[in-house]
């Protein structure tokens, strides 16, 4: 019975994120998707609204905005899954290797502290560090040093061009979360047994031969399933990034599925596309998950229920 009370205080503690969960994001649920379906007016509410059917996502695909969005949105989202699994097991490797504790947690230290901060702080640093100047301001960092090694003859336009918007967005999201991923890998590094090391050692093999056949395959496993299941994030591009760091000049190769539905919902005020546009996007995302869950479950041995 002791127990009992015990774990009660517990789910108490949940009780308010529980509620804000379901006041915030379960709640709206039906009346997004009712909105899908209608040509939704403000001043005539959920009930009063025309029923349109599908008719807003045949609009959807008719808008000249919808497929580059879904593009960027693929191609966004695959390289960053891809660059935030090659960097991390990357630098978890060269950290395995050293003996140094003191520079190894310095390093890890400096590296996951990006994580911790918002986007809108690190756009703001980001922004002037990558600003290429004006007549009256001095370009950003990145710009005069390359500018200085000789790399380039003018200020590069890293966030103002389609050229390099895009891989501009890729490279500084893996620099925020490669930090806090490598400790992910090295906490999995430490379930390999050392005693394969020694045995290999003893054999003569040496650092890069133990890397290639103890140590990669020893968290191959890991990654397949971080892999898999990252799979459902495929049409999450990052908002909180993309909307604090992008502009008009570069909506053809930076305007996601998320930014889309912000400005037809909270600009245009097409309520009913916008919802539509959501829907849609949840639907494929919910298949994904299930998809990933399976695979991980299949291949990696890991169930989520």
């Amino acid at each position: 019975m002791k127990i009992k009370k015990d774990n009660m205080f517990f789910h108490g503690m949940l009780l308010l994120p529980v509620i804000f969960l379901f006041i915030y994001h379960i709640l709206p649920i039906p009346a997004g998707i009712l909105m899908a379906f209608q040509n939704f007016q403000p001043g005539k509410g959920f009930f009063g609204s025309e029923f349109v059917g599908f008719q807003n996502f045949k609009n959807l695909f008719i808008l000249p905005d919808t497929l580059p969005a879904l593009y960027n949105t693929l191609i966004i989202a695959v390289w960053k899954i891809i660059g935030n699994l090659v960097v991390p097991v990357t630098c978890a490797l060269m950290l395995n290797e050293i003996r140094v504790k003191w520079f190894k947690r310095t390093v890890q230290t400096i590296t996951y502290l990006p994580y911790f901060l918002s986007w809108v702080i690190l756009a703001g640093i980001l922004i002037k560090f990558l600003s290429p100047g004006s007549a009256a301001s001095n370009p950003g960092f990145l710009n005069t040093l390359l500018m200085n090694i000789g790399l380039v003859d003018e200020p590069v336009y890293f966030l103002g061009t389609n050229d390099t918007f895009r891989q501009t967005i890729i490279v500084s999201d893996i620099w925020k979360n490669f930090g806090y991923n490598t400790i992910i890998y090295l906490a999995a590094l430490t379930g390999i047994d050392p005693s394969l090391y020694e045995a290999a050692s003893v054999d003569g093999a040496g650092r890069w031969r133990q890397t290639m056949h103890i140590t990669l395959p020893g968290i191959a496993p890991f990654i397949a399933l971080m892999t898999i299941l990252s799979i459902g994030n495929i049409l999450n591009a990052g908002f909180d990034q993309i909307f604090n760091l992008y502009s008009p000049a570069v909506y053809q190769s930076g305007d996601i599925i998320d930014t889309l539905v912000y400005r037809l919902g909270l600009i245009n005020k097409q309520y009913s596309l916008s919802a539509a546009v959501g829907l849609l996007r949840s639907i494929v995302s919910c298949i994904l998950v299930l998809a990933g869950y399976k695979m991980a479950d299949k291949y990696a041995g890991y169930k989520v229920w």
